[in-house]
């Protein structure tokens, strides 16, 4: 079996699931932050929208600089359903490019880097994992909490939640 089949049902069920949070982001409250040090609740949600477009890129390219010009600009939150809809189209484009990927090229290895400074090289298989889908699990139990603070009901995510128990 290629791996990429052994990666789309897991990456299928965790975007759905992360899908399910993005659906309830109150647009009124997407300025506020838990703290000083947090990200807003809007942007929050425009960096989990924006995650699954970086598998695009892992699967085409060896590397990322984030010191280099341009190349990482942070989605603005403006709406719940500009985000659904990026959300929905870099989950698109991340499905499909997981499906063209042989095992050879996920073996490749690919680098993430600050100019000079390399934060670290793994096998693309490893940054899908670890950067992409893993990172976007982290962020999505930080938003479960946003929503939490602000009353909004939590779908299931890896069971019934105190929301979807009858």
């Amino acid at each position: 079996m290629p791996i990429s089949d052994s990666i789309l049902p897991e990456f299928d069920h965790e975007m759905a699931t992360t899908r399910s949070l993005l659906e309830r982001v109150p647009e009124q409250h997407a300025a506020w932050a838990p703290h000083v040090k947090s990200m807003t609740l809007g942007r929050l949600a425009g960096h989990i929208a924006e995650l699954p477009g970086w598998t695009a890129s892992t699967l085409h390219q060896t590397e990322l600089d984030f010191g280099a010009p341009g190349a990482y600009n942070p989605t603005q939150f403006t709406t719940t359903e500009a985000i659904l809809a990026l959300f929905d189209k870099n989950v698109k484009a991340a499905h499909d490019a997981i499906a063209g990927v042989s095992d050879a090229d996920l073996m490749v290895p690919w680098t993430l880097r600050n100019g000079e400074h390399v934060i670290f090289t793994l096998p693309r298989v490893g940054v899908l994992r670890g950067f992409v889908v893993n990172h976007i699990i982290h962020h999505r139990g930080q938003l479960s909490v946003y929503l939490r603070l602000h009353d909004v009901p939590i779908p299931s995510i890896y069971g019934p939640t105190a929301d979807t128990q009858g």
